[in-house]
């Protein structure tokens, strides 16, 4: 291979497998000499590659972690499985993978290519997740419009439907993505109303940015909120700004659960933002938390426990567990009256 900066590409793949490569080896993949190897070594080196080589008869070489990330060079199956990854996380707004992810599908589907887009769009079309559901699923392809646009300071056009089923169309400078564990939020500066909002990204549809590019305004600290006034101007935080919003449209709930079942076991099953419950030196456990919650996915949370739990407050938790366990009853009561169940209507079990 006499093409130095193809020859360089392909030496640098083959060090970002995690073995030590002999000299002699890489030398016979390269179809050149032991000596063209290590001079292609020392120019990785001066660019910034960690390349570390040992002693010894047969001599080898390995890429090893230095103080910043070098390009990361990916074959083709390589290529799909990080970008299938990636959208299945993003898509599904799992806790633990924020903004970062969605930057960095974004940066990877910009420079696939057309064959493996096509092969990643076909693979996760074809293919069926198994989620909790409580959670909005979201299109990968809106995550990483909003979070190109967001990045290059772009402006973006896109149909949102709000909580009522109103129907709008928007232009709007995008400020930050931001994950909650259960949803995405775009905030982003209105051109429409002239003030900030927050948008559910589930709510979003055909986005498109717009080409037109603008200068990032400052994000208010205080007094502002989703579909509220205008708030003070200054240097803000996107989390920060979406709790705020959060908290003007949902008001807050005090939550004073007991559950049977000890800590460890109820933490394991609850959402991180709602604490850890403290044990009652019974065998049992007690939730003190605040959130900010709908009441219909806080029952559903608690329930999903699966342990026996009694809500001591707030009120409006408590009547609503109750007319939920009304209609559960009704539910089963009548499922027993009616007609046979389907043979083949559910999974078959083990």
């Amino acid at each position: 291979m006499s093409d130095t900066p193809a020859r360089l590409l392909k030496l640098l793949s083959l060090l970002q497998t995690p073995r030590e490569w002999p000299g002699g080896e890489l030398a016979e993949r390269l179809d050149v000499s032991p000596r063209t190897i290590r001079r292609d070594i020392d120019r990785l080196r001066d660019l910034g590659y960690p390349v570390e080589a040992s002693r010894g008869s047969v001599g080898g070489y390995r890429l090893v972690a230095g103080a910043a990330m070098p390009p990361l060079l990916l074959d083709d199956e390589e290529a799909v499985a990080i970008a299938v990854g990636l959208r299945a996380g993003a898509g599904h707004a799992i806790e633990g993978v924020d903004e970062a992810s969605v930057r960095a599908l974004a940066k990877l589907e910009q420079v696939l290519p057309s064959r493996l887009r096509h092969r990643v769009s076909a693979l996760q079309n074809a293919t069926v997740p198994l989620t909790r559901g409580d959670g909005s699923t979201i299109d990968p392809r809106t995550l990483t419009t909003l979070a190109s646009a967001a990045t290059g300071r772009e402006r973006l056009r896109f149909a949102y439907r709000s909580g009522d089923g109103t129907r709008t169309k928007r232009q709007v400078e995008p400020y930050r993505l931001v994950s909650t564990g259960q949803r995405w939020y775009l905030v982003a500066y209105d051109l429409g109303r002239e003030d900030w909002r927050t948008f559910r990204v589930d709510r979003v549809g055909e986005p498109y940015a717009t080409g037109a590019r603008f200068t990032p305004r400052p994000l208010p600290v205080e007094g502002a909120g989703s579909d509220t006034g205008r708030g003070d101007t200054g240097s803000g935080d996107a989390a920060t700004f979406l709790a705020r919003s959060m908290r003007r449209m949902q008001p807050e709930l005090r939550l004073d659960v007991w559950f049977g079942a000890p800590a460890e076991f109820v933490t394991a099953r609850l959402p991180a933002h709602l604490g850890a419950p403290q044990p009652d030196g019974e065998g049992g456990c007690r939730l003190r938390a605040s959130c900010t919650d709908s009441l219909e996915w806080v029952a559903l949370r608690l329930a999903l426990v699966d342990c026996e739990f009694s809500v001591e407050g707030p009120p409006q938790l408590v009547a609503y567990l109750e007319g939920l366990g009304a209609r559960l009853t009704r539910a089963a009561a009548g499922a027993g009256a009616g007609t046979e169940p389907r043979q083949g209507a559910g999974p078959e079990q083990g």
